[in-house]
């Protein structure tokens, strides 16, 4: 029979941050076992997992987190399973920002293209996408006109991405550009999977008059990828419920972003 692990004592912070990153290296990420080994809340674990991949430590994950390095990016079908509810309520919410007749671009992810089947039944809007989920949702749409930006589609996140993508938008004026991102990091901006698609963002961010990140809470103080996009101007994050007061205060602390939970 396999013993019954001890509960540790509650700790200091910094020696407790020290106790779960030694656990996550080990391969005992789990936030709920995290808890129960520590004697402490999981929303305790949550921030404390958040601080240590801000620290670029770790990386964070669906229910927990993994070691340091860059992480393997995971298929659409992978994505789009994860975080569910907090996807369809920040997509709920970008689309109330959205007003019939507004020229709008939408960017690849699977919360932006929860954005896009949100729009399908709307009038008069015109929507500008690199992402092949947009296109999916949109292509039949009578009340929609769509522009889809040319190029390559970049698998396994189904972006569309080149030259000639990047040429159109520089002809082009979005009222509203809705961004997505495998991480949000305050002090690096959103994580990209390539360097192209970093450069892709942040032109769309330019060309914007208003600019949206849709990232569920998961994804906040997380850096998976080496590369990424900042947007000098004013943005909104707009996440879910989930997410920790604490990592939100680092990310709104830049002055020109304001936060929305959804």
């Amino acid at each position: 029979m396999t013993a019954a692990r001890v509960r540790a004592p509650r700790r200091g912070t910094a020696r407790r941050r020290d106790d779960i990153l030694r656990e996550v290296l080990a391969g005992n990420g789990d936030i709920t076992e995290l808890a129960a080994r520590f004697g402490i809340s999981v929303s305790t674990v949550r921030r404390d997992l958040q601080q240590l991949a801000g620290d670029g430590h770790i990386h964070r994950t669906y229910g927990g987190a993994v070691a340091g390095g860059h992480a393997a990016e995971r298929t659409l079908d992978e994505k789009e399973s994860g975080n569910s509810a907090q996807k369809e309520a920040i997509a709920r919410a970008a689309a109330e920002r959205v007003r019939d007749g507004d020229v709008i671009l939408i960017d690849a992810g699977t919360t932006t293209g929860r954005l896009a089947r949100a729009l399908n039944a709307r009038t008069g809007l015109t929507v500008i996408t690199n992402s092949t989920i947009a296109l999916r949702h949109l292509a039949e749409a009578q009340g929609v006109e769509l522009v889809v930006l040319g190029g390559r589609v970049r698998r396994p996140n189904g972006a569309i991405l080149g030259p000639e993508g990047e040429e159109t938008l520089r002809r082009l004026t979005p009222d509203l550009v809705f961004l997505g991102a495998d991480g949000v990091h305050a002090r690096d901006g959103l994580s990209c999977p390539s360097l192209e698609q970093a450069h892709s963002k942040e032109l769309m961010a330019a060309r914007g008059r208003e600019v949206f990140v849709l990232a569920d809470s998961s994804k906040l103080g997380s850096s998976p990828f080496p590369y990424h996009a900042r947007h000098g101007g004013a943005w909104t994050l707009v996440t879910d419920a989930r997410a920790v007061p604490e990592q939100l205060s680092l990310i709104a602390a830049d002055v020109k972003c304001e936060v929305v939970t959804a």
